[in-house]
């Protein structure tokens, strides 16, 4: 991969980011081949999603950020602490001012302000904010790699491009099949789905630019990325995957997922 290693942060932090979309994508493409899909596999892959984040959060987001934090001179704890509440609180922020509506809910259970938008597009608004701090901590990992960061690697940076790709696929079935079950046709149900996806890309080179041309907000950068991961696992994923009574499904979905996004981060980091 060193074509990839040669090109420009911001280019990298896009390739990568697509690569994510794509996998959403990919997910919501299910619903060319299902029209349901079984409850207990949706909540154990709902689980291994918030696995993977809850591992992505500290091994390439907290960890990274109390280290470079030390590198730079800083008080450790202190970037990995406020820029961790900081993302908590923008992601309350954003549940407070946008309209959406969590997967399986009905229309009537909308949260944020009251709107007469379709349930499709609020599920979509659903996905797409918990694709914003994922698109961002790809985009902050690779330019923390173009900054020459102590502590941060391209195979690092690329585990956690996987890792986030990886548990981007149940979230775009999440979107698409539901809506294919409500009556809506494949291919609209499969434009809904891969359009939660989209921002991800968007984040993520915005994320590159900003950490690389302005170094010292790095760590925080890292661990607001880790907050807002921490708050939509906790707010909307772990709830959604044991609401149907499946928790022991969705509990070993969410330690396999951690497991997985683990070993890759120690493996190739």
């Amino acid at each position: 991969m060193e074509w990839f290693s040669n090109l420009n942060v911001v280019l990298q932090a896009l390739l990568a980011t697509l690569f994510t979309y794509g996998v959403t994508a990919l997910g919501a493409g299910t619903v060319f081949f299902f029209k349901t899909i079984n409850r207990k596999i949706l909540d154990g892959m709902l689980g291994f999603a918030g696995g993977v984040m809850i591992a992505a959060s500290f091994w390439s987001l907290l960890e990274p950020s109390i280290a470079m934090a030390k590198s730079m001179g800083m008080i450790p704890w202190v970037p990995a602490v406020v820029g961790f509440l900081t993302g908590g609180f923008f992601l309350r922020l954003v549940d407070k001012i946008l309209p959406h509506l969590h997967i399986e809910y009905n229309i009537k259970d909308a949260e944020g302000p009251k709107t007469g938008w379709q349930r499709s597009v609020l599920l979509v608004l659903a996905i797409t904010i918990h694709n914003i701090p994922e698109g961002l901590a790809v985009g902050v990992g690779f330019g923390a790699v173009a900054a020459g960061i102590p502590g941060a690697g391209m195979a690092g940076a690329m585990a956690l491009a996987l890792g986030i790709g990886l548990q981007n696929f149940p979230e775009g079935a999440a979107v698409s099949i539901p809506l294919r079950r409500d009556g809506m046709s494949r291919g609209k149900a499969f434009w809904y789905g891969q359009l939660s996806g989209l921002v991800e890309p968007v984040a993520g080179v915005l994320g590159a630019a900003l950490v690389f041309y302005i170094q010292p907000i790095l760590p925080y950068a890292l661990s607001f990325a880790a907050g807002a991961m921490i708050f939509v696992v906790a707010e909307e994923v772990i709830p959604e995957s044991q609401r149907e009574g499946n928790e022991h499904i969705s509990t070993l979905g969410l330690m396999l997922g951690f497991a997985l996004m683990m070993a890759l981060d120690v493996g190739l980091g």
